[in-house]
């Protein structure tokens, strides 16, 4: 079992930055590809970018390409998404989860391991 937690939600300005981590535990392994998804109010939770275990090899959404900037460290079992320029739109709950397969997808049903989630508001 694998637990994820994450951190670094809250209120931003349009415009402004915020970055939000992913702390993992307990069968963990630097095997495992990760990703960030977001679910905003009364829409489907959607992929918003994903990074591999050993190449590191990240990839995004089109809608948060060139804003957003995901990273992991192997040593302390975290990841990290780096939200700059955020737009109103970006207002949502973002959750981090974890594929023990090690594959690159951006389908919800290839992660097993899911955090609880944590808020993001964009607004003025």
């Amino acid at each position: 079992q694998v637990l994820l937690v994450e951190s670094g939600g809250g209120l931003v300005q349009p415009g402004g930055s915020l970055r939000l981590s992913c702390t993992a535990s307990g069968r963990t392994s630097d095997t495992y590809s990760m990703a960030w998804f977001r679910q905003a109010p009364g829409k489907e939770r959607e992929f918003v970018a994903g990074i591999g275990w050993f190449t590191l090899n990240t990839y995004y959404a089109d809608s948060v390409n060139g804003r957003f900037t995901i990273s992991r460290d192997n040593v302390n079992f975290t990841m990290g998404l780096q939200m700059n320029n955020l737009k109103p739109e970006d207002t949502a709950v973002y959750y981090c989860a974890a594929d023990p397969e090690g594959r690159r997808s951006r389908y919800q049903r290839s992660f097993q391991y899911w955090g609880q989630g944590t808020q993001v508001t964009v607004s003025s």
